[in-house]
């Protein structure tokens, strides 16, 4: 008895120390070259809890929707989901960006109430899990997530670390919020055993925690020093723009429009794979076969923000032109190939590209929009794929075949990848021309 003693005494030691290693490891990797002067640590503190309560939501969403009823039943829930959530979410997601502009002296409070707001709502969707009030409140939450987003990533560059790029930080905000999003989702399928509630209760308690930390953000975040208001291309309801009239620029929305057709691949696949891989169509069935293309997912998504943050992505939109056509191929041939190990492969290929090309838009607005609206240029790139993401998974909830729910990405990606070669084609002419012109011009 007293050797069982020592040796579970000897193992929690041995636990305690690893996890304090750990730990140790973790935060200096966060307030590294930096980041813990300028701020930018507290910020993948906040974008590692968001990605936490994120988890939490979507695992007791997908318990109520999803895995609690027959397939058949599963369908139209979540298509009533799609609808009273996705669909506003759609006609409000353009005009996020230009609304969180005007809060340019108070990102703190900004982000602040977003995580308020969604705790709020988590823990209305705790008593509604039977009834209509689930869908107005999840609504709520999605809107919410999307407009800390927006709001996050017109925070970055006032953080930035004078030897840290954008693509640096963004990276590291990807890693924090995959990996937290990691250890909270299995951490929300053990208490939805216990009763699906449960992720939503917890989920509460981490958007609270969100809400703190928001507000001990430095306050040079809210400074809008030395910064324009990027003017949006369309106008608002008894308003003719809003700020400078400054353009994107055409290198920026050839960035923007490959990696929209990444971020709708996503929600596609997610919406697409869940159903399928409930059938007897790739011969595997049931939540296991699921989780592994969920966790093939997180492979994918972590491996390249963490490629990401390494390169130095020198040639972003010919990055992105094979990214495109590496999922492309990666649909082609789950077209062709049956079984459980071509959809792995895709959910991988899909999400890696999705995550590289994004750091890759970083990176060409990072280059060609000037500093006075570099802030307002990401937010309105975030409100893009946000919304790509809305369109993408509303295709992957039609109820496609095997081959065809594989065909319709693989013919869209292949078309993309021809549009984006033709525009990298004009863009290298048109900067050959003005290199041309520079060197004719005299001094």
């Amino acid at each position: 008895m007293g050797g069982v003693r020592t040796a579970a005494t000897t193992t929690g030691l041995a636990v305690r120390r690893g996890t304090v290693s750990f730990w140790r490891f973790v935060r200096r990797g966060v307030d590294a070259e930096g980041a813990r002067e300028s701020g930018l640590s507290r910020l993948i503190d906040l974008h590692g809890v968001n990605g936490m309560g994120d988890a939490l939501v979507a695992v007791g969403l997908a318990g109520t929707l999803f895995f609690s009823v027959p397939v058949g039943e599963a369908r139209p829930r979540v298509a009533l989901y799609l609808l009273i959530t996705m669909a506003p979410f759609a006609l409000l997601a353009p005009l996020i960006g230009p609304m969180l502009d005007r809060f340019q002296h108070g990102r703190r409070y900004a982000l602040a109430a977003t995580m308020l707001g969604r705790a709020f709502l988590a823990l209305i969707m705790v008593g509604s899990l039977d009834n209509l009030g689930l869908y107005p409140a999840a609504f709520g939450v999605l809107v919410l997530s999307k407009a800390y987003s927006v709001a996050r990533s017109s925070s970055v560059p006032r953080l930035l670390p004078p030897d840290v790029t954008l693509v640096a930080a963004n990276s590291r905000l990807s890693l924090a919020g995959i990996i937290c999003a990691g250890v909270a989702a299995p951490i929300g399928v053990g208490l939805g055993l216990i009763g699906p509630e449960w992720p939503l209760a917890a989920a509460t308690i981490v958007f609270l925690v969100g809400m703190v930390l928001a507000l001990r953000l430095p306050a040079r975040v809210d400074s809008d020093q030395g910064e324009t208001r990027l003017r949006v291309p369309f106008p608002l309801p008894g308003r003719r723009g809003l700020g400078a009239r400054v353009t994107l620029g055409r290198p920026v929305i050839v960035a923007m429009r490959s990696s929209a057709a990444l971020r709708a691949l996503s929600g596609f696949l997610i919406m697409f794979l869940a159903f399928l891989l409930r059938t007897d169509e790739v011969g595997a069935r049931g939540s296991a076969a699921l989780g592994a293309v969920v966790a093939a997912a997180a492979v994918g998504s972590f491996s390249g923000t963490a490629l990401g943050a390494r390169a130095r992505l020198r040639h972003p939109h010919a990055l992105q032109l094979v990214l495109l056509a590496v999922a492309a191929a990666a649909c082609v041939v789950a077209v062709i190939l049956p079984g459980l190990a071509p959809a792995v492969g895709l959910a991988v290929a899909a999400s890696f590209s999705n995550s590289l090309a994004k750091l890759a838009l970083d990176s060409v607005v990072q280059h060609e929009v000037p500093e006075a609206v570099r802030s307002s240029a990401f937010a309105r790139s975030e409100t893009l794929l946000q919304l790509a993401w809305v369109v993408g998974g509303g295709i992957g909830l039609i109820p496609f075949g095997r081959p065809w729910g594989f065909v319709v990405p693989a013919a869209g990606l292949t078309a993309m990848v021809i549009w984006t070669a033709v525009s990298v084609g004009q863009l290298r002419t048109a900067r050959r021309a003005r290199v041309e012109v520079a060197l004719d011009s005299p001094t």
